[in-house]
């Protein structure tokens, strides 16, 4: 029996040390990544939540043909951000009820999910384009669930912010506000409009119905408070918009970032007080230049900063687009970038980036590599 005994320990032993030294698999970015049944990640336009230990990647589902939603919101879930299982679509589209929003074939894009530690509720926003009605709906759209794989339940959609202003906009800035009138800027792009669009044209215009909502990211900052971040103006400006207690409506508060910039594809991050902002432009599905803010608040004020990407095709995202920051737990200042290389003509077989974020002097520098361990972070310290 003593030998049984200390033979199953040393067993148990070997198998524990076989798991603590078995290496770790690399991220290689632009290939394909294969889930637990063999198929390649359908995220697109993602986002992660680390819950429990598990790191929870949300996204898009695209088909072979079509950007738009045909099947819905997926999840998939991971210890170790390189083998992901599965866990199915946790935000369908409604196959029969016409009047739904999220009527299959609508648009459904950049899904982010956060949790509220106050009501145990996993929160869901996206942006929502109506079925037939190409980008013009420009709605933020909400969901709720008890667990991180779902089901989520669709509460609804809504243009933010509806009847209010800016929180931080002067008195002297609103009477100029008060003067804007679209009949007088009918040609985009000129000078004329471009200062006219800085000072809240389209804020003024959509000022009633709400303000138009596409690309988005959402933050949820040290004491709990959430921020709702997104293109809004026709892609001309980007808003950060303070979400309630239960994460589920906008306050009303909400503040401007970069008027008349176009930029979209926000994704922000915080290191040691500062606020980090990575965008890009606004080139359809076309890769451009990273752009990268910074701010000592939330609500501003946005320096900005040269092309936080360096290397190979660094001038166009390395051929993706920005889409999440995602600080790695249980490590020291370990923060991901991560990107889409998108494939128009074939939907499905779009591909991500994931890149390590360095900081220099203090700056956030992306550098492509092709291959990297998440150790690489363990080096840095």
């Amino acid at each position: 029996m003593k030998k049984t005994f200390l033979g199953c320990l040393f067993g148990v032993l070997l198998l524990v040390s076989c798991a603590q030294t078995e290496p770790m698999k690399p991220i290689k970015s632009g290939e394909l990544w294969l889930d637990d049944k063999g198929v390649h990640v359908n995220a697109h336009g993602g986002g992660m939540l680390v819950y429990d230990d598990t790191y929870y990647w949300y996204g898009e589902n695209k088909c072979d043909s079509t950007s738009a939603a045909m099947v819905g919101i997926m999840c998939y879930s991971s210890r170790n951000l390189t083998d992901w299982k599965n866990e199915g679509v946790v935000l369908p589209v409604e196959m029969n009820d016409t009047t739904s929003d999220i009527i299959q074939g609508c648009i459904m894009e950049r899904p982010k999910v956060i949790y509220n530690e106050k009501t145990k509720k996993f929160v869901m926003w996206f942006h929502l384009e109506l079925k037939g009605k190409g980008y013009s709906a420009a709605r933020s759209a909400c969901a709720v669930s008890d667990s991180p794989v779902g089901p989520f339940q669709y509460i609804g959609s809504l243009r933010p912010n509806a009847g209010k202003l800016p929180f931080d906009m002067t008195e002297e800035q609103k009477a100029v506000f008060d003067t804007l009138n679209l009949e007088n800027f009918k040609e985009w792009w000129t000078p004329e409009w471009r200062e006219a669009i800085a000072k809240g044209l389209f804020v003024k215009r959509d000022l009633e119905g709400g303000q138009m909502a596409r690309d988005m990211q959402l933050f949820v900052d040290d004491d709990g408070k959430a921020y709702h971040i997104f293109s809004s103006e026709d892609n001309l400006t980007l808003h950060v918009a303070e979400l309630s207690d239960d994460y589920l409506s906008h306050t009303g508060k909400y503040a401007r970032i970069a008027p008349c910039g176009h930029n979209e594809a926000p994704a922000i991050f915080k290191k040691d007080g500062t606020y980090w902002l990575i965008t890009s432009g606004c080139t359809g599905w076309d890769p451009n230049e990273a752009r990268m803010f910074s701010a000592p608040s939330i609500w501003g004020p946005w320096t900005q900063h040269p092309n936080p990407c360096v290397g190979p095709k660094s001038e166009i995202t390395f051929g993706g687009q920005s889409t999440y920051v995602l600080n790695i737990p249980g490590k020291k200042d370990a923060y991901m970038f991560m990107a889409d290389i998108w494939r128009p003509k074939h939907p499905s077989d779009a591909r991500y980036i994931w890149l390590p974020v360095q900081f220099k002097e203090g700056t956030p520098v992306i550098e492509w590599m092709d291959s990297w361990t998440l150790d690489y972070f363990d080096k840095q310290e």
